[in-house]
């Protein structure tokens, strides 16, 4: 079955699971590309991985899932706001949304991905001026504990994430 991994990747994250993904897949019909590079090559099967943004995709992302007609697609991509599964259930039903009704969803995967350094210096801006500080120091904590993600078992979850949806079309 031919399949092609799409990724959107602002920090790198995203890239990493879509190497994982890409190298578990078997045999040779398939192709890695990052969004910018994809030119509408054709497959049946579409792994397509986005960072979040505000709780949903990126724009790029949301203009490619609204392109695709006839498609199996599995979606994954990196989060920085937590490893909280209800969050990131959210965050999937979002996406899913951007997805014609004439394709096949398979699954999503998502995990924690390492943010910007400005995002931790505008926490601790916001932290200065005294307000909702424990929110702030949470949101701090979580930035940090973020850097060392997507990790090597988040690759490895990714690359098993792949295999199931795989296994699942019967390929």
């Amino acid at each position: 079955m031919q399949t092609i991994v799409i990724y959107s990747s602002q920090t790198g994250n995203t890239r990493k699971l879509a190497t994982q993904i890409f190298a578990a897949i078997p045999g040779d019909s398939k192709d890695l590309k990052n969004i910018d590079e994809y030119r509408e090559k054709d497959a049946e099967l579409y792994f397509v991985g986005f960072w979040v943004d505000r709780g949903d995709c990126d724009e790029k992302t949301v203009e490619l899932l609204s392109g695709l007609h006839g498609k199996k697609i599995a979606l994954f991509g990196t989060c920085g706001m937590g490893n909280d599964p209800a969050y990131y259930q959210k965050v999937i039903d979002r996406v899913k949304t951007w997805i014609p009704e004439d394709n096949e969803y398979m699954d999503a995967f998502l995990c924690q991905g390492k943010m910007p350094i400005q995002v931790r210096r505008r926490y601790e801006e916001m932290a200065k001026s005294g307000q909702n500080t424990e929110q702030i120091q949470a949101m701090i904590r979580n930035f940090d504990r973020a850097m060392l993600h997507p990790d090597r078992a988040d690759e490895a979850a990714a690359a098993d994430f792949a295999v199931q949806v795989w296994k699942r079309i019967g390929s």
